[in-house]
């Protein structure tokens, strides 16, 4: 059938598996808007850019599947750069659709004209295309959809002009399913020198990363089995359950864990980039040789010990095949569960003292969320502090901002994850200044009638830049912005809300925001566990 190539590009997405598109219509991109509804596609239009972006990040996140962002030329899609960026840093499939200009070397002065569009959005993406032709639009669609299946997730950038999409054009070829998804092995020699060292080792040490998280439970198994002591990354939390006796936490970025991994005789990384806002610090500490598995070899580089090993293999190839190597053995462990503990309680009353106020709120808000809730924090000093001491019960639930570090990603990343997440319990943590940002997109969470409890902790400032003024000996300067009366803020929007004054208080606010017919701003102070 002959449509308009805007239309068919809808009707090749929702072939390919996309049910929501999240974006925001303009007279540039409206023809990509014309085949939405036909395809059976929802569309869920966002405030501004940045949060289409964030919520297409967050559903990503939450189903596993790519999210989907329409948006304008110029403008737009400079709006959505922040959170392409993000995606990239934290390894999000996020494709990116937006229109441009047919002519910019001999035209100038047309509306939303740039320089160079398709080269700014490369700057944050794995790969931003120009696509000229009904036929590059189909192909490029597909090649996005083909690396988020077969290489590490990045986000990437189709852009096609006007006048291509008003063209009638074919239908998409049809979908079709490659044999072999990803040329992914791990040699048995390989594998059998990694199991010797593991057997020989007196004080192995796992560290897991976000990239680990799909193979959560072997990793887990990996560990037990070989009697390894293991920390998780922020971004692997969960990996590695609570109880395990030999478990230091997501605590690598204490200055002290430096200590604990030079006790280590072999080290084992998996899925871990152990970039800047892993360990904060320049080196881990250890002494020890180090393998380092990863599916990006970008990673990997960098300064090497003598018996150092670096495998390219997905995690799960990975533990799976070290799991069976190791099946039957008895760890003849030199760890000791006992000074771990010592160890974890030492750390947990330093980090109570370091952000006073939260550790308590982090307890209580755990001890009622129901089973399941998938939490997205945001660039605050509560989510600082409970990234180290609150254990996640499963992987892949607790989300932030981690590498590009912006401000604003909670409120509609969490939109995004609960759309993806019907029906399931989904919680967004912000501070006062980070939901500034974003704070319109609160509409969007009203208007779809989303249960969702966004906590938002406000300590009246930017009190992890000031605290960094103060160690720099720099007399903080623009810290403090004035705030408006949250509360009614989010009752002008639809929302409800509720400031509750103790701890008990708050648990009553959270639960009775979890069954809610719409979103619920629970405003937080540091006042409230006193």
């Amino acid at each position: 059938m002959q449509r308009p190539l805007g239309a068919q590009i809808s009707h090749m997405l929702k072939d390919r598996g996309v049910d929501v598109i999240f974006g925001i219509p303009g007279v540039h991109n409206q023809e990509m808007y014309r085949g939405i509804e036909e395809a059976g596609i929802t569309h869920v239009l966002a405030r501004h850019e940045q949060g289409a972006g964030f919520m297409a990040d967050g559903y990503a996140r939450a189903t596993g599947k790519p999210g989907v962002a329409y948006v304008i030329t110029g403008p737009g899609l400079c709006n959505a750069m922040t959170p392409m960026g993000q995606a990239y840093s934290d390894s999000v499939s996020m494709l990116v659709l937006s229109s441009c200009l047919d002519e910019v070397a001999a035209r100038k002065g047309q509306l939303h004209q740039m320089k160079d569009q398709r080269a700014a959005a490369e700057t944050v993406c794995d790969w931003s295309v120009q696509a000229q032709t009904a036929q590059a639009a189909y192909h490029l669609i597909d090649r996005a959809f083909t690396e988020f299946q077969t290489r590490r997730a990045r986000p990437k950038h189709i852009q096609v002009p006007i006048a291509a999409l008003q063209a009638p054009a074919p239908d998409a070829p049809a979908r079709v399913d490659p044999a072999t998804i990803c040329a992914d092995g791990f040699p048995p020699a390989d594998a059998g020198q990694v199991v010797a060292a593991l057997k020989s080792a007196k004080r192995p040490m796992m560290i897991f990363g976000g990239g680990a998280v799909s193979a959560a439970s072997d990793c887990y198994k990996l560990a037990s089995r070989a009697g390894a002591a293991a920390f998780c990354t922020y971004a692997g939390r969960g990996i590695v359950p609570s109880d395990y006796a030999l478990y230091f936490g997501s605590t690598l970025a204490r200055p002290d864990s430096a200590r604990v991994l030079a006790q280590a005789d072999l080290l084992l990384v998996i899925g871990s980039e152990l970039a800047e806002v892993d360990i904060w610090r320049d080196g881990l500490g250890h002494t020890c040789p180090m393998i380092r598995v990863d599916i990006d070899p970008s990673h990997m580089t960098g300064a090497r010990r003598d018996g150092d090993a670096q495998i390219l293999c997905r995690a799960s190839t990975f533990a799976q095949t070290l799991c069976e190597a190791l099946e039957g053995h008895i760890p003849q462990t030199e760890w000791r569960a006992q000074d771990i503990a010592a160890t974890r309680a030492q750390w947990r009353a330093e980090i109570a003292a370091e952000r006073p106020g939260i550790v308590p709120v982090c307890d209580a808000l755990q001890a009622v969320l129901p089973d399941g809730t998938m939490i997205y924090s945001d660039m605050t000093q509560f989510a600082y502090a409970a990234k180290e001491v609150w254990d996640m019960d499963r992987a892949g639930h607790w989300h932030h901002p981690f590498g590009f570090g912006t401000l604003g990603y909670a409120t509609p990343a969490a939109i995004g994850g609960a759309i993806g997440r019907a029906g399931k319990p989904t919680l967004a943590i912000i501070g006062d200044y980070g939901f500034h940002y974003t704070m319109q997109e609160l509409g969007v969470a009203v208007e779809l009638g989303l249960s969702l409890p966004i906590l938002l902790w406000d300590n009246g400032k930017l009190k992890e830049i000031e605290d960094s003024m103060v160690r720099a000996q720099i007399a903080p300067k623009a810290v403090i912005a004035r705030n408006p009366d949250f509360c009614k803020l989010a009752e002008a929007f639809g929302a409800r809300s509720a400031a509750p004054q103790t701890l008990e208080a708050l648990q009553h606010a959270v639960r009775a925001a979890f069954e809610a017919d719409g979103p619920t701003l629970i405003y937080v102070t540091p006042d409230v566990g006193k």
